[in-house]
């Protein structure tokens, strides 16, 4: 007994004494204590004393189970699909009293529970439960699985995207209780397709339709998506919608609220916060909810009993992840419905090569209206030639021909002119007045740039340029060779004073604009809504979007193009577009039309020829020369893989910012991409991942970076 416990009189004081009293009892006991470090003689859990368990560990040669021993203590809370954390990485010789001991804590997911595992050595024990919510089910994991196969990644990194980090706080609340199915909505403005209203009928059957749908222009495809969704709730079954970004998901979330009410359907998104976003996650894994309208992450959201999955703008570059295993969401939305036998529905107002190849391959069933709804709805596309251009010097000089003036006057009589600029801020991009050679950063040959109106810097490593001369030349003068949104929004200010001019990009994004006359300067995706529409639009500076270097770029400006168009009234109302690019190009052409569908079809026809995606499977592998070229002589890729390169990757400038894929700065890469032929996608994907696993147990230097299906081939 301590000399403190002699000074203490008062009988409430013997907490010490009790408290030395209770140690010494636990010391003579005979039955080993639970240590939650090792567990080392703890009892095991009477019946499935074996935990399997997913590691959060995202190698390729880590991308299997393992199998841990579940103390009795934890028996209770161990069951499938909860979050755990184990010790991993001790080795086999680090064993006492029957368990393997030793290794980092790492989290990790508790797939089942066995009566005995098929590893003959030691186990370790789970260190502990981390939550009792089982966040991973079955079809998660098995969708997990699919994806992580299909893009040669492994299943942990796929995890580490389809459920979102704990929050304790939103696991304590209950989830509100289901509400009853709500009956089958009316067809609406559906009535407007030929097969609208008999697709709506067959979701709220219990049917399991694929339609590849081109919206009509105008503001009623967030009520269209809404009324699907809601004929799948009334057949009992839930609904999941995908779309690009925050603002959309808006736009879908008050269709639907208004549609059905409040507390029919969960939104998923960034904005929403962690804790909140747990929150409605937790909702639709509980069943509480059968309806997720969010961003990219959600296509992965556990809805109970799913009858329906859409997406929209699949085209939109926020559909495909920049992490590892870079999943899209058109695709995990399709294995989503060949597995689950659910309906699929991919939507926009364009159309990609992509969906052509649905349609084209009886996949899924074309879902368009007929011309003469098209006219209704569509406004009317003008274009500006060459020809006009150069009989128009001072429009030139501007970047506005007359027509383009004359469309602006008469469309800000009756409500706000969108203005489409491909760039953002001043001036992007300079060039000598004189030659025309591009301007160059004197250390590091990075294109000077002018963000605001009167600094000159370097877009590369941002040092300041104050005495710039051409090299070619010696001339001091500058150019614009690319007008950004701002240096647009100045002009326009300037030839309209009496008119608000509002900005909209990257920066500064406006979810909507009121019908009254403005201009709206707005970069491509960040188009506000105006309320009733816009009385006209101008699509600026077509060159600098069809001319891209890029398999994808008159597919791109064409989606950019109608997405912008779409906002505008219909021709009935005197909407007009001016489109300033070459009236001769495919895309201008198309959008003349209004047939994006056509566009794709021949798209597509053209890449079948030349044996591109999406006809044919491709990868890209990129890395240093020396890894790249001992990776592909490792690699057992399938007999009929083509190997196109390599070829060296665009070296990134000190101080540039540094985007997905890109070397690191200083570091020359190479990539190399590998051809298959249709039914050969997932022997490619499977080789590259062997190939990937075995440099990385044997450590063979530096690893190369693998992405199936590339957004971006060149």
């Amino acid at each position: 007994m301590s000399s403190e416990n002699e000074r203490s009189a008062d009988p409430g004081d013997g907490a010490p004494e009790q408290l030395a009293l209770i140690r010494e009892t636990v010391r003579k006991a005979k039955v080993p204590r639970a240590k939650p470090r090792t567990w080392r003689g703890a009892a095991l859990a009477k019946e499935l004393p074996v935990a399997r368990v997913l590691v959060n560990k995202g190698v390729l040669h880590l991308d299997q189970y393992f199998d841990y021993a579940v103390p009795e203590e934890l028996d209770a809370e161990a069951r499938p699909g909860v979050r755990v954390r184990v010790r991993f990485g001790a080795g086999g010789r680090n064993v006492r009293g029957g368990r393997r001991e030793g290794g980092g804590l790492i989290d990790g997911f508790l797939v089942e529970r066995l009566a005995e595992s098929d590893y003959p050595g030691a186990l370790a024990a789970l260190a502990s439960v981390v939550s009792t919510e089982p966040v991973l089910g079955p079809e998660l994991l098995a969708l997990a699985r699919a994806v992580a196969d299909r893009y040669a990644g492994s299943l942990a990194d796929v995890l580490q995207l389809a459920v979102p980090p704990r929050n304790g706080r939103a696991e304590s609340r209950p989830s509100p209780e289901p509400l009853p199915p709500p009956p089958a909505p009316s067809a609406g403005s559906w009535e407007r397709y030929a097969q609208g209203p008999a697709f709506l009928r067959a979701l709220a059957e219990g049917g399991a339709p694929r339609a590849v749908w081109t919206a009509l222009p105008g503001p009623h495809w967030p009520e269209e998506i809404a009324r699907a969704m809601a004929a799948t709730l009334a057949s009992g079954r839930g609904a999941l919608v995908v779309v690009p970004d925050g603002r959309t998901a808006g736009r879908v979330d008050a269709a639907l609220t208004t549609l059905l009410g409040p507390g029919r359907h969960a939104l998923l998104t960034a904005d929403s916060g962690p804790e909140k976003r747990y929150r409605e996650w937790l909702a639709v894994r509980r069943g509480s909810v059968r309806a997720v309208v969010g961003t990219r992450a959600a296509m992965f959201a556990p809805v109970a009993d799913l009858g329906l999955v859409a997406v929209w703008d699949d085209g939109d570059a926020s559909h495909s992840d920049d992490n590892a295993p870079f999943p899209h969401v058109r695709e995990v939305l399709e294995l989503r419905a060949a597995h689950g036998r659910c309906a699929f529905l991919l939507g926009g107002t364009s159309c990609t090569v992509e969906a052509a190849q649905l349609v084209e391959s009886g996949w899924a069933l074309p879902l368009r209206a007929d011309r003469e709804q098209l006219r209704t709805a569509a406004p009317l596309v003008r274009t500006v030639g060459d020809g006009e251009l150069a009989r128009d010097g001072a429009a030139r000089a501007a970047r506005l021909p007359s027509l383009a003036w004359q469309t602006v006057r008469d469309g800000l009589r009756s409500g706000p002119v969108l203005v489409q600029v491909p760039r953002r801020g001043y001036a992007p991009r300079l060039a000598c007045e004189r030659c025309r050679e591009p301007a160059r950063c004197r250390h590091c040959a990075g294109p000077l740039q002018a963000p605001d109106q009167q600094a000159l810097d370097c877009a590369w490593c941002g040092r300041a340029e104050t005495s710039w001369h051409c090299a070619a030349c010696g001339s001091n003068r500058l150019r614009a060779q690319i007008v950004g949104a701002r240096r647009t929004a100045e002009e326009l200010g300037r030839a309209f004073p009496a008119v608000p001019v509002r900005t909209s990009g990257r920066d500064h994004i406006l979810d909507s604009v009121p019908d009254a006359p403005a201009l709206v300067v707005s970069t491509p995706g960040a188009e506000p809504v105006a309320e009733g529409g816009y009385a006209a639009a101008l699509l600026l500076d077509g060159w600098a979007m069809v001319g891209r270097p890029d398999l994808r770029a008159g597919e791109e400006a064409l989606r950019r193009w109608t997405a912008a168009a779409s906002l505008v009234r219909g021709q009935p109302e005197g909407g007009t577009v001016v489109v300033v690019a070459e009236p001769t190009l495919r895309p201008v052409q198309a959008l003349v039309r209004w047939d994006p569908v056509g566009h794709a079809r021949r798209e597509l026809a053209e890449r079948a020829e030349l044996g591109f995606p999406p006809v044919s499977r491709m990868a890209s592998v990129t890395g240093t020369p020396e890894a790249l070229a001992a990776f592909l002589a490792a690699a057992e890729l399938p007999p009929e893989a083509e190997v196109l390169g390599p070829v060296p990757v665009p070296v990134t400038g000190p101080g540039r910012p540094r985007r997905p894929g890109d070397a690191p700065h200083g570091e020359s890469w190479e990539r190399a991409l590998l051809r298959v032929p249709p039914g050969s996608g997932a022997a490619l994907a499977a080789a590259l991942k062997a190939a990937q696993a075995a440099r990385m147990s044997r450590g063979s230097g530096e690893q190369v970076r693998i992405r199936v299906d590339p957004p971006d081939i060149g």
